[in-house]
């Protein structure tokens, strides 16, 4: 009888992890926007760790990096649905605190991204872009240095991670005794930054090197200069996107900082899992970036 109960209770146990292993969360995402190949590469790391994992993923993102309203009405909508976990890449980290705190939503809450200061997070998932952005700086700078007259354009005024990426710029450019000749914002949209650009032409003839916040801001600059018919001008992007990368390989831009976000997605996604598995998991999930330039934009289209 003991030899019996014995194996019932193994049984049970084996059965009790197979259910476990099989058990289908949901996961809720909701990304800045859908609407730029950035974010669209995140999404499909996302899909691939959901397919990959067996989980149940639901992806919204708001038309534009501009729609802090729609992100929260969104966030309102996911939550109501009770998702076992959802992954939130803030426009604005108080709207988006304020719109979970309203929901009294219990599940677990991790950032891809962009950072939040919410409580109750379990994990952020993404770049250093302070780091990021100042190796970008640094590379920048070398081009040209003591001659160098920076325009940095950055993203979204009071954003987390544009506020990140301008400080990093900043700071290569301080540490090469240099300071910027303007610093302005383009809104995370390429017709944003044409607009920037065109003005600083005409303000600032003597810029030759634009840090940008992403490769969008890039080819927002790049517009510019090709329309005005200007030379000579480094312009370095921030993404890695592969519209940005064929712009390197055609030698119109000079670099930009290559965050993963494919990987990004894929690990956000891993991440919310291993959580609701009961599994600890790591306060901040680093993605790594590198620089891409003429040397390795061929190998990295690959």
């Amino acid at each position: 009888m003991k030899k019996l109960i014995s194996v019932l209770v193994a049984l049970m146990l084996v059965l009790s992890l197979v259910a476990t292993a099989s058990a289908e969360y949901t996961i809720a995402i909701n990304l800045k926007t859908l609407s730029s190949e950035y974010w669209q590469t995140v999404k499909s790391g996302c899909d691939d760790a959901a397919a990959e994992l067996g989980v149940n993923i639901e992806v919204q993102g708001a038309a534009a990096e501009t729609e802090i309203a729609e992100q929260v009405a969104q966030l309102e909508t996911q939550l109501a649905a009770n998702p076992d976990a959802i992954i939130i890449a803030p426009l604005d980290g108080d709207a988006v605190i304020g719109a979970i705190e309203a929901s009294g939503y219990t599940g677990l809450v991790l950032f891809c991204d962009t950072d939040c200061a919410y409580e109750g997070k379990v994990s952020f998932v993404g770049t250093s872009n302070e780091e990021a952005a100042y190796q970008g700086g640094v590379y920048g700078a070398a081009v040209l240095g003591a001659d160098t007259k920076a325009l940095i354009i950055y993203g979204q005024e009071g954003d987390n991670t544009s506020n990140l990426r301008k400080a990093g710029y900043e700071r290569a450019l301080t540490e090469a005794g240099l300071e910027p000749v303007a610093e302005l914002s383009g809104n995370n949209t390429t017709d944003g930054a044409t607009k920037v650009m065109e003005d600083q032409l005409n303000a600032n003839p003597d810029i030759n090197l634009v840090l940008c916040h992403n490769d969008d801001t890039a080819i927002g600059a790049l517009n510019a200069v090709q329309a005005a018919g200007v030379e000579g001008i480094t312009i370095i992007g921030f993404d890695g996107n592969s519209s940005a990368v064929e712009l390197i390989a055609s030698g119109d831009l000079a670099g930009t900082v290559a965050q993963q976000p494919k990987l990004m997605g894929y690990l956000a996604v891993q991440t919310a899992l291993a959580a609701l598995n009961g599994e600890t998991v790591d306060a901040n999930v680093v993605v790594d970036t590198v620089i891409i330039d003429a040397a390795n934009c061929a190998e990295y289209l690959k």
